[in-house]
């Protein structure tokens, strides 16, 4: 049998992928994560009870808009690192518009107010938890992806497992703001992306040793 014979016999009866199948994959194991961490909020946070008047005002949309365009983000560098031919991360530099937006309408923000009240801008009231309670509730997205990346074939298992966190962190940081009261950009810019930035060191980390095929 010569090499073009064995490569014939070798894929005979490989089935082709449907077209969008990453997507499509990693689509359910988001939405699973994220139902679970709908659940947990509702039994453990609570939705914000003021949550209707909260949406009629920019500051929800203003976080909103900011975690929901990094998660996006983060989706299409993990949908890409998913794949054996993964390349560069890509899409990863298209964060720093949000960031740098929302760091430009904090210092708005606190143009418009005495300098005396910046530092209780930037903690707010929930400054000592947001972030842990956003790795917390990351937990459940980071558990579907990897269900999700168990059908896939990535290659760089570290950056693969980055992504993963960061889509996890960015998504349940987004689910958080029906529960989170603060209103301060400066709050979100901080405290929410230190809750993204911690999910996506620990998928860094453990991404290696989970994400192997």
């Amino acid at each position: 049998m010569n090499t073009d014979q064995l490569i014939a016999a070798l894929v005979e009866d490989i089935k082709p992928v449907r077209r969008h199948a990453v997507g499509r994959r990693l689509a359910i194991g988001i939405g699973a994560g994220a139902l679970g961490t709908l659940v947990v909020i509702a039994l453990w946070l609570g939705f914000n009870p003021q949550l209707d008047v909260a949406m009629r005002h920019y500051h929800f949309w203003m976080k909103w808009g900011y975690t929901l365009s990094l998660g996006l983000c983060a989706v299409v560098a993990t949908a890409r690192l998913a794949r054996p031919d993964s390349g560069r991360m890509g899409w990863l530099w298209v964060m720093a518009l949000p960031v740098a937006s929302l760091a430009a309408l904090g210092i708005f923000e606190m143009s418009r107010v005495p300098p005396a009240q910046w530092f209780a801008m930037w903690l707010g009231e929930s400054w000592s938890v947001c972030s842990s309670i956003v790795f917390l509730l990351s937990l459940p997205i980071f558990g579907g992806l990897l269900w999700s990346f168990r059908r896939l074939a990535p290659t760089r298992l570290r950056a693969a497992g980055a992504t993963a966190g960061l889509t996890a962190g960015a998504w349940a940081a987004t689910l958080y703001c029906l529960h989170c009261p603060e209103v301060s950009a400066i709050f979100v810019l901080t405290w929410h992306t230190l809750g993204i930035a911690l999910a996506a060191l620990a998928g860094a980390l453990i991404g290696p040793r989970l994400l192997r095929w």
